[in-house]
């Protein structure tokens, strides 16, 4: 709940600190900024007008949520979990608070909280369906909208570890709130990621030097905790699972939904699809 964790949350606009109000129907800053607490218990908090896009959409919310909670991602969730943990427990904090960007629904996160005893978790997503389930994901997730290339509203060196995955990064942004010891753990889409649909189903493929452009882009803030690690693992996957699997990611934008459920039908009952992710640790300079 964002009662759990306001005393990490900063006023996106100057940076100071935010209390609760009202019965925390409201977050307020010493500077008189006020931002409601939407009745699904989430918060948005961003500088501008307005956020600049959506982020996914119901439907996209919607597919992902049928997909993780079918456990096909299992391993990418227990990798992320294991590191986090490690990190966590580095930094020597009673109650460690970690961040995951481009939180979705809180599959990963829930996780994570889950096994890290007296842990807090402050999850952010550009998405108003996501942080709606988001906020009721795990009684200590503090669930917030925000902007990640905006800037992060949370106080300086507030965060044990941050995890994202799949999901944007913001190196400056992540060295600025992670506390002395503390890291970033991310998992990005290796070459070969999902290769099986590609050609039956005309989506997107993994871009070639995705881990060299995150590491250029993190000079300067962040740097290798250790040698990235590769997860690889095989889904057997039925029509309705891989539907899930389009419709969740960057790829439900490229694909005329009549296209795609023409292509669907003419899949086997069944496909062995293989999942492929980088996992990179890293922390501040």
């Amino acid at each position: 709940m964002l009662k759990d964790v306001v005393d990490v949350l900063a006023d996106p606009i100057d940076g100071s600190a935010l209390r609760g109000a009202d019965d925390y129907s409201r977050l307020v800053s010493a500077s008189g900024h006020s931002f409601d607490v939407a009745k699904q218990g989430y918060v948005t908090l961003s500088a501008g007008s307005g956020l600049n896009h959506e982020g996914d959409s119901l439907e996209m919310v919607t597919s992902r949520e049928v997909f993780l909670s079918q456990g096909h991602f299992a391993p990418f969730v227990e990798s992320v979990t294991e590191h986090v943990c490690h990190a966590a427990a580095a930094t020597g904090a009673a109650e460690p608070v970690i961040l995951e960007v481009g939180a979705g629904t809180g599959y990963y996160l829930s996780h994570t909280l889950d096994s890290i005893e007296s842990s807090r978790g402050v999850g952010i997503d550009i998405s108003v369906p996501a942080a709606k389930r988001l906020a009721k994901s795990h009684p200590r997730v503090g669930a917030v909208v925000a902007d990640v290339w905006e800037g992060l509203p949370l106080i300086d060196a507030s965060v044990s570890a941050i995890e994202v995955v799949f999901a944007p990064r913001n190196p400056a942004e992540f060295a600025r709130v992670l506390v002395p010891g503390g890291e970033v753990v991310c998992l990005i889409a290796s070459r070969g990621h999902l290769d099986e649909l590609r050609a039956p189903l005309g989506i997107l493929g993994v871009e070639e030097g995705k881990l060299e452009r995150m590491l250029e882009q993190a000079s300067g803030h962040l740097e290798l905790a250790a040698d990235p690690t590769q997860v690889e693992f095989t889904m057997r996957l039925d029509r309705a699972s891989i539907a899930a699997q389009v419709g969740m990611s960057p790829s439900a934008h490229h694909v005329e939904p009549s296209t795609l459920r023409q292509r669907l039908e003419k899949l086997p009952d069944f496909m062995d699809v293989t999942a492929r992710g980088t996992l990179v640790r890293m922390r501040k300079l």
